[in-house]
């Protein structure tokens, strides 16, 4: 392998951002990368161990790295009068996440207050948490506190039948349990703007990541209430909140009027989705939006009902929504073909 001169800030910014994934061999892996010794790998490591942003651990050829946090702190807060998002922020964050870029920071500001805000307003929790680790590549922060559980409020204020059905409701955007006071446009969009977002409650477990085509749910074992919302954001990232708003957002009035919803969300175990009922529990506020973009990643088959409520029955009564379909397998696409071609002329039969 013929060896080359390179940059040391380059050799050492994808040790940081590729040590989470390979602990053991990251020295291999830069290597190979760089077209470099693994001697030449080592001196690096050896200086961002020296430079405290990585430890390391074992012994010889069961050596593992890690990166170290550069700052961890936590602090419990009592949810008394006079609390405000903005002022924690101020006083406990923002000094803890400097020398972030500017668009780094006004993403956490964002989000940060978003999630702190919701929990003042909606938990009714007597003590909430926050924890913040910073390394050299990405910062977390987790906001836990003691209340009834975000997912067991919006089942309760929409009479759902499952905990289960309010993630594909935060999903979806526009959603609040107090309108008058909340637009619910801040799970929607703080989602949207973080590598990693999650929101565990109950025996729920909702995650988004960045880029990817789904959002899913999992089943924990029962915890002890309250809700956990936790948001990791690469130091570095390009990404900003102008990006994510405009994604979402139509230009003539930036109003709130795109929506991309992971109709995965509608299946538990294995449900298939082949009803009505589904298909309206999955449009239910959807004609609020201009855009519904239906991802269908994940989903191997419909129902011709399901397709037929969503792709000519919908659309017919909201001639003013447009309704995209992605990621549709061969099989969805058929169904969804054929409900179209139906148009106002018939109904296809309830299965």
């Amino acid at each position: 392998m013929s060896k080359v001169r390179i940059g040391g800030e380059a050799v050492r910014k994808f040790i940081i951002e590729n040590i989470g994934a390979h602990p053991r061999d990251i020295v291999r892996v830069t290597a190979e990368k760089f077209g470099c010794s693994r001697q030449a790998v080592h001196k690096h490591v050896q200086r961002l161990i020296a430079e405290g942003a990585v430890t390391d651990g074992g012994q010889t050829r069961n050596k593992t790295y890690q990166l170290a946090p550069l700052v961890k702190w936590s602090k419990n807060f009592e949810l008394a009068a006079g609390l405000a998002e903005d002022a924690v922020w101020r006083s406990d964050i923002v000094e803890r996440l400097e020398k972030l870029p500017e668009n780094v920071l006004h993403i956490w500001h964002y989000g940060f207050t978003e999630m702190f805000n919701n929990v003042i307003d909606h938990s009714g929790a007597r003590i909430v948490s926050v924890f913040l680790t910073k390394t050299a590549a990405a910062t977390t922060i987790d906001i836990l506190d003691d209340g009834v559980g975000i997912f067991k409020k919006i089942k309760s204020a929409l009479d759902l039948a499952d905990e289960r059905h309010a993630v594909l409701e935060l999903a979806k955007g526009k959603f609040t349990t107090d309108p008058r006071n909340h637009s619910g446009e801040g799970i929607f969009f703080t989602s949207r703007m973080f590598d990693e977002f999650v929101i565990a409650s109950g025996d729920v477990f909702f995650s988004h990541q960045f880029e990817e085509t789904e959002d899913w749910i999992l089943q924990l074992s029962a915890n002890s209430g309250g809700t956990l919302v936790k948001m990791v954001l690469h130091n570095h990232t390009a990404r900003t909140t102008k990006k994510v708003f405009d994604k979402f957002t139509s230009d003539d009035d930036y109003g709130f009027t795109k929506t991309v919803v992971p109709v995965e969300l509608m299946r538990y175990g294995d449900d298939n989705l082949v009803s009505r009922s589904q298909a309206k529990r999955l449009l239910a506020r959807l004609d609020r939006f201009k855009t519904v973009v239906l991802d269908f990643s994940g989903v191997a088959s419909v129902g011709q009902a399901f397709a037929d409520e969503v792709f000519r029955v919908f659309r017919s009564r909201n001639p003013n929504v447009e309704v995209v379909p992605i990621h549709a397998s061969l099989e969805v696409k058929r169904m969804i073909t054929r409900a179209e071609s139906l148009g106002a002329e018939g109904e296809l039969g309830d299965t």
